[in-house]
């Protein structure tokens, strides 16, 4: 366990750095499943209504070094071929 105060001050913040950034994960996560969902039911003009969300997400993921950057443009990419295809 942490001795010094600074070390016990690190420890805080990365705990509470890993609880945001699961959270961050999670939202991502739920928004790409929900999308997969509408696009299931037929639903092509909600799903991509949802999409300026999901990048947002994802940039701000990627920008917060959360989500490698190669992975968020894949992300997108295939989320958006998937809405596109569907319409």
């Amino acid at each position: 366990m942490a001795i010094t105060a600074s070390a016990k001050k690190a420890l805080r913040q990365s705990k509470r750095r890993r609880s945001l950034n699961i959270k961050k994960k999670k939202t991502i996560k739920v928004l790409l499943k929900e999308v997969q969902s509408l696009i299931s039911e037929n639903k092509a003009e909600e799903a991509k209504k949802l999409l300026p969300k999901i990048y947002k997400a994802l940039d701000k993921a990627c920008k917060a070094n959360i989500l490698k950057k190669n992975m968020v443009s894949r992300k997108k990419s295939r989320i958006t071929k998937l809405v596109q295809k569907k319409k």
